[in-house]
């Protein structure tokens, strides 16, 4: 059972603000990225598609001079941290499974490492997922989070996968998975 859908989460104003941050067009590749991966390693295709949609919107655009500053995010980015910690609060007042809510939060945070110097993370496969799709879908510079899309296709494109969720959940659970 789904709790909360990607198509209620894109609605809601929180998300439309920080999803038109940090690049509604990546966060969907990486939606459908982690939609394919989730279904090849036998993880939730809800939690993947939740996690990968939402896992920049804790980006802040670091400006010098009135030109975005790519070097500077670099230095200090903890958009995971600020992201899991906004996921979690929209997926609760949404209506998610607080547990559900807190699995996402944990892949938002852990998607990368690169505020925590030298360490090494070891992830859940959910938390990989959202990690990998994120890779799959990264430009050099930063340029993936400028890429445009129109409001209507990018919810048209949403509102497909999930249908496409919906499909999947279906089968698993006639599966017996």
């Amino acid at each position: 059972m789904r709790y909360v859908t990607l198509t209620e989460i894109y609605q809601h104003h929180i998300a439309q603000k920080y999803l038109s941050r940090s690049g509604l067009a990546h966060a969907i590749a990486c939606a459908y990225h982690a939609f394919k991966l989730a279904k090849q390693r036998n993880v939730s295709v809800d939690l993947a598609t939740k996690a990968a949609f939402l896992h920049d919107m804790g980006h802040y655009t670091w400006y010098r001079n009135g030109k975005w500053d790519y070097d500077l995010y670099k230095q200090n980015d903890i958009h995971a941290i600020k992201g899991a910690e906004r996921a979690h609060k929209l997926l609760i007042r949404l209506g998610e499974n607080p547990r559900y809510a807190r699995d996402i939060a944990f892949a938002i945070l852990f998607h990368t490492d690169s505020y925590i110097k030298d360490s090494y993370i070891k992830r859940t496969p959910l938390q990989e997922i959202t990690k990998l799709a994120d890779e799959m879908d990264e430009e050099e510079g930063g340029l993936h989070h400028y890429r445009q899309i129109d409001q209507e296709r990018a919810l048209r494109m949403i509102e497909k996968l999930d249908q496409m969720v919906e499909e999947e959940m279906d089968t698993s659970k006639n599966e017996g998975i």
